[in-house]
């Protein structure tokens, strides 16, 4: 048996509600979804290389400690 970890405030069931979230929405239920996630106030999304996410996450979890 694989010993699973989860992020902070996760555990098995709520990953499982996830995945059954988005395994049962139609295309254009997703898509809007998506969309909506641009329009959201007091963030931003943009694409960075890959090699930097780890870095990003680091600073994102030190502002939310802060």
């Amino acid at each position: 048996m694989i010993d699973q970890k989860f992020p902070p405030d996760w555990d098995e069931r709520r990953v499982k509600r996830v995945l059954e979230h988005y395994e049962s929405q139609e295309e254009l239920e997703a898509l809007a979804e998506d969309e909506a996630a641009f329009e959201a106030e007091g963030q931003t999304v943009m694409e960075v290389p890959s090699d930097l996410v780890p870095k990003i996450r680091a600073l994102i979890a030190k502002h939310e400690a802060a």
